[in-house]
Formats: C-alpha cells, sequence, structure tokens
C-alpha cells in the first residue's frame, strides 16, 4: 500500500481575520453564504490576503482540485492501492473513504469542499465519504505509521522518478505540496526521510503526482 499526502494544502475557508474584507463580503453575498462558509480563493480575495501569514501559499483550491483529480484517476487508486490525504496548511486533515471520486467541474469540487468544512463530514445515505480532522502533518503519519516518507521538491537531491519508485516502494508515503509557491514547512520537512526532485523546473502537484504514481504502477504491475 503507498500513501499520499497533499501537504500544507491551500485549501480553506476564510480566516476570520479577513471575513469582513469588502472583496471577502462581496463574494459570499454573491454565494448567498456567510464569509466563513466559502473558500479562500486568490481569485477573488487577493487584496484581503495581504494580510495574512504565508500568504504566498494560501488560496489555490483550484490547484489542489486539478492534484486529487489526477491521484484519483490512476489505476493505483481505483485497484485500493492508493491512500490519499490532504493536509491543510492550517493543519486540517481531509480523509476519503470508499474509493471515492471527485467531481471533474471546479465548481462542484468548491461547493463539495465547503460543505465539508461547514458540516466536518460528507455522506451519501449512510456511507461516509469524506471527513476533515484537526490534526496535524506529524499526527497524520502517527496514523498512517509509514516505513518510509518521502517528500518532492525542487530543493531536493536530484534523482530520476524511476528511481524514486524504485527505492522506495513498500508502505512508503509520498508528500507533495499542495500550494503554489515556496517551501514545506520546517514542521513538515524535519519528518521527511528523503527530499528528492525529479526535475529542474518547479512542477506544479499534479504532474509531480502523474509521473510519480505511473512509475510506481510500471514497478507494481509490470508494465
Amino acid at each position: 500500500m503507498l500513501s499520499l499526502i497533499l501537504a500544507e494544502a491551500a485549501l480553506e475557508t476564510v480566516p476570520k481575520v479577513i471575513v469582513n474584507h469588502i472583496s471577502v463580503l462581496k463574494h459570499a453575498n454573491k454565494k448567498g453564504k456567510s464569509g466563513q462558509e466559502i473558500l479562500l480563493d486568490r481569485s477573488y480575495h487577493h487584496r484581503a490576503m495581504n494580510k495574512l501569514e504565508d500568504a504566498g501559499k494560501r488560496g489555490r483550491p483550484d490547484l489542489v482540485h486539478f492534484a486529487l483529480l489526477e491521484a484519483m484517476s490512476t489505476p493505483l487508486y481505483q485497484k485500493g492501492m492508493l491512500e490519499i490525504y490532504v493536509h491543510t496548511i492550517i493543519d486540517k486533515v481531509i480523509f476519503f473513504h470508499g474509493n471515492i471520486r471527485l467531481p471533474k467541474s471546479y465548481f462542484r469540487f468548491e461547493g463539495l469542499m465547503e460543505e465539508l468544512f461547514k458540516y466536518r463530514q460528507v455522506t451519501s445515505d449512510t456511507e461516509l465519504l469524506m471527513e476533515v480532522k484537526d490534526i496535524s502533518f506529524i499526527d497524520l503519519l502517527n496514523i498512517i505509521k509509514p516505513l518510509h516518507v518521502i517528500g518532492m521538491s525542487q530543493s531536493g537531491i536530484k534523482l530520476s522518478v524511476e528511481e524514486v519508485a524504485r527505492r522506495h516502494q513498500d508502505k512508503s508515503v509520498l508528500v507533495i505540496g499542495g500550494f503554489p509557491h515556496n517551501h514545506f514547512s520546517s514542521k513538515v520537512y524535519s519528518k521527511l526521510d528523503n527530499v528528492y526532485s525529479i526535475n529542474e523546473y518547479g512542477l506544479e502537484a499534479n504532474v509531480v503526482i502523474a509521473r510519480v504514481l505511473y512509475e510506481y504502477e510500471k514497478k507494481l504491475f509490470k508494465y
């Protein structure tokens, strides 16, 4: 079993400190919701976000959507051989159950995430599909109990994607940043056993996921 953590992901509802900013109020009013019920999104809340700590790593739920669609579309996930977690930048973790498939439409994804953060769970009939818990990255690792924690970062050791998959297979956790800029925080970085870079350029999370998971599949399925 392989686990994927989208770490410090830029997915959260609008923080209280900026909930009364005019850009937030206008966007929330348009959606018919309160400011704290909508996702923080740089496309709408750019000026308000200047007041936030680590603003450059926040407010990009679309990147999280792309990354999750990529991971959940793989044979590895569809065969039940990949567990996926989203650890957000404000230390919440989203757990997915029942081999869930997320909507491809961003607007439906946005609504689903807003529902999740409001009610803490998303269910279908009596089946639990998703839940969010207030736990840290370290707490999540304690739950998974991996043998290897592998981080992917442009600042890591240069290594081919084939070699990454060859070195780490059984009970490994693959950690990929779910943010648009900067690097892992020291809290996350300190828990990575190895950090690799598979390209000289800074690749977005969905591209890294596609390349690395394909190499794992080649090893496991003997492509």
